[in-house]
């Protein structure tokens, strides 16, 4: 494992420097799971929520979030996003909502965690709308899946563990 950029050498917090490296297509792949009552799920589905679409509202929420990064995570690089893909899909036979957000940009540094910002706070814009009728609702599983670009390459989850 390489060793932790966000220090220097005197153990103090900085911003790492990216000024050296090459502007490179880049691209994360996160996913993430809320688990909730089959019938919170049926009325998201069925779009018989008060609130309104809750799915809709959570990937214009995700998207918004990919933007915002660098403002919520203090050592961020603010990058210009190119591309935000948000998709939702239901699992009825575990009563859970499957998240995966597809982030790209052009830059001199990765889009990792704008892809897991996006997809934490998508599944939380979720669990915001509907707590009044499940308080039970449970995010788990967010994870990066892949990826690519930049000094270090292509990296997949289910390869390179």
């Amino acid at each position: 494992m390489s060793e932790l950029t966000h220090f220097n050498q005197s153990g103090e917090a900085h911003m790492v420097d990216v000024s050296h490296k090459d502007i490179t297509h880049r691209t994360a792949v996160v996913e993430g799971f809320i688990e909730m009552s089959p019938g919170t799920l049926s009325l998201i589905l069925e779009g018989n929520h008060k609130k309104g679409d809750v799915l809709g509202i959570a990937r214009i929420a995700g998207i918004m979030a990919s933007k915002k990064t660098a403002d919520l995570i203090p050592l961020c690089h603010p990058l210009p996003i190119s591309h935000v893909e948000i998709i939702f899909e239901p699992d009825q036979q575990n009563h859970c909502i499957r998240c995966q957000t597809v982030v790209k940009t052009t830059g001199q540094t990765g889009v990792e965690i704008e892809a897991l910002n996006a997809t934490q706070i998508a599944l939380l814009t979720v669990y915001d709308m509907c707590k009044a009728v499940d308080r039970g609702m449970c995010i788990q599983g967010v994870r990066l899946l892949e990826k690519m670009g930049g000094q270090s390459g292509h990296w997949l989850r289910f390869q390179n563990k």
